[in-house]
């Protein structure tokens, strides 16, 4: 017989967001049921450090940062589910949201799933996942000690995991298809002065090649369309992100970003249904925004719920 479960407000996603919008509902006695996912906090447990979090002026660990997240919306009542979603249906009221283990009905929703990394789509690289294709330094940069690595990227997240990388490789250089950084000005004089860091201007990776683990990358300049084959034991890919809306239905709006379309309450073009952080942020995609809208999306997801029972 399966098993039904029905909450007044379900949230998908446990990352900053997520567990932001579950400590205001818990305050609001919604009882919140929280459905962690497969990557418990999101994308700040990948992250080593979080150096632009108020309250922490010597940075704190993304996964320590989870952590505490986690702890504060336990204590005022939320719950959280270990589970993966597989489907959500607001078709009909209430709406309702299939997990592996068991499916949850609620009667407001407050979307958080984040992002997943991009990759480069290249020949390669889907065949040398864990074998020197990485999108995770925090994940892998042990592995790499005393290697030569390469980071595809030149925004902050990059540089902040380009720098990490430096803890264990003897070598980081840092493959930017333009000719000047993304990332703030703190991060990049950190990168130019580190000793460990070369950086590869106006270049692309055309395929990484390795049999079975990673040994060199085949890149293209540009300007000149020249291209060479380096050796690399192995390459860390920071290009960005791509919302994780692929479970929901086409009842739902997107912006041409590819993110949920919001209101100013962040209630999606779904009533009742509400969305915040990476999902729904195309601008900032900070952890500091992403806990602010997960707050508001809280406030406004109660007094929604607060208008049902007029």
């Amino acid at each position: 017989m399966e098993n039904i479960q029905h909450h007044p407000l379900v949230i998908v996603g446990a990352g900053p967001a997520g567990l932001s919008a579950a400590i205001y509902a818990a305050r609001a006695e919604l009882k919140p049921v929280v459905v962690t996912g497969m990557t418990l906090y999101g994308q700040v447990s990948l992250t080593n450090t979080i150096e632009n979090y108020p309250g922490f002026p010597d940075g704190i660990g993304g996964p320590e940062l989870g952590e505490l997240f986690e702890t504060q919306a336990k204590r005022y009542g939320a719950e959280l589910v270990y589970d993966v979603v597989q489907s959500i249906d607001v078709s009909s009221r209430p709406f309702t949201v299939k997990l592996l283990e068991t499916t949850l009905t609620s009667d407001a929703l407050i979307l958080t799933m984040g992002a997943d990394p991009n990759k480069l789509q290249i020949p390669g690289e889907d065949r040398l996942v864990g074998r020197g294709v990485s999108y995770c330094a925090t994940c892998d940069g042990w592995f790499f000690k005393d290697k030569n690595i390469h980071v595809v990227g030149g925004g902050d997240s990059a540089l902040e995991e380009a720098l990490f990388l430096t803890r264990f490789a003897s070598s980081v250089t840092i493959i930017h298809r333009r000719d000047q950084l993304r990332a703030g000005i703190l991060l990049e004089n950190r990168a130019r002065k580190h000793p460990k860091i070369h950086f590869m201007w106006n270049t692309v990776v055309r395929e990484i090649r390795g049999d079975e683990a990673t040994h060199s990358l085949l890149v293209e300049n540009v300007q000149s369309g020249i291209q060479e084959e380096i050796p690399s034991d192995g390459i860390f890919i920071f290009i960005g992100h791509h919302p994780n809306t692929a479970i929901l239905g086409e009842e739902f709006k997107l912006t041409a970003q590819g993110t949920l379309e919001v209101d100013d309450h962040l209630q999606t073009n779904v009533p009742g249904v509400f969305a915040a952080g990476d999902v729904a942020d195309p601008l900032y995609r900070q952890v500091v925004t992403s806990a602010g809208m997960g707050a508001a999306a809280a406030i406004s997801a109660t007094t929604y719920l607060e208008s049902l029972e007029e």
